[in-house]
């Protein structure tokens, strides 16, 4: 079985990456997909199934990714879960898989099921205050088109500005936001490209812990991310699952190996499919 170049787990220094052609716990983990009943396989959106876009509703899914992950749910027995800071109406349009597999928009605060239905977290009156100000208070700061505003945050995206634009959108994103973090159980949290404060519990980490909760100790789970909102996932995961940094540029991380996307990506992908029987394209 083809194994993906993957970078050594644990690091203890960003620059301490080494390539290697063999991992001896990828292949243990995907002789656990061939093994099992069932699987969970879930992946952030932008960055890591989806190259960033300086437009954000033009972020479409790499070439034939869609395609493989509609197999992977049809042929491999897999619940395929897309994690994203995004809406989750926004990951469905964006993701054009029909029907769309299981979602999970703002960091995990909303759900939407494969068959359809729809959770979301409770967010109290105070906390929805201070979003309303923070939303407010970016506005006035000449903000307004840089901003998203979700159902537990509110984000500034500076992706795409002019190095000096991007530090003057950062400095004043702070100077509004700085103040007001830490109240009604509200974060401030920089992710690639922007800022967001945003609901303590919405939070990837408390979304997988979730899940491992109510699923067998022998199902595989793997996770792919690209972003530091998506270390939480990471360090919940260390002792349970795969967790996968996609990312072209190596950097710092909780996960167990990297990836490069999309050729990496894909090719993991397709050993997932053949690890689990799936039938040749």
């Amino acid at each position: 079985m083809d194994i993906p170049v993957v970078s050594e787990a644990r690091m203890t220094k960003a620059t301490t990456i080494k390539a290697v052609t063999n991992s001896t716990g990828y292949s243990r983990f995907l002789e656990d997909v061939a093994a099992a009943n069932q699987r969970v396989l879930i992946l952030d959106y932008d960055g890591t199934i989806a190259p960033f876009s300086t437009h954000r509703m033009r972020a479409v899914p790499y070439s034939g990714v869609p395609e493989l992950l509609r197999r992977i749910i049809s042929q491999c027995r897999t619940r395929v879960i897309i994690a994203s800071g995004r809406a989750a109406h926004e990951v469905t349009s964006l993701l054009g898989m029909i029907p769309p597999p299981e979602i999970w928009g703002t960091y995990g605060a909303e759900r939407v099921y494969a068959n359809g239905r729809y959770e979301q977290i409770e967010v109290s009156h105070e906390a929805l205050e201070v979003l309303l100000e923070s939303e407010t208070g970016l506005e006035c700061e000449g903000l307004g088109h840089l901003i998203e505003v979700k159902l537990a945050a509110v984000a500034v995206h500076w992706r795409g500005l002019k190095p000096a634009e991007a530090l003057q959108a950062r400095a004043k994103a702070h100077k509004v936001l700085d103040s007001l973090a830490g109240k009604s159980g509200l974060v401030l949290s920089e992710f690639d490209e922007g800022i967001e404060i945003r609901l303590r519990a919405a939070n990837k980490g408390t979304a997988v812990r979730s899940l491992l909760s109510e699923l067998p100790a022998n199902v595989p789970v793997a996770y792919l991310g690209d972003d530091v909102t998506d270390e939480d996932a990471f360090r919940v995961l260390s002792d349970r699952g795969l967790t996968i940094m996609v990312n072209a540029k190596p950097r710092f991380t909780a996960a167990q190996m990297s990836l490069k996307p999309p050729e990496e990506l894909v090719t993991f992908l397709n050993a997932w499919l053949k690890a689990c029987g799936a039938s040749a394209k």
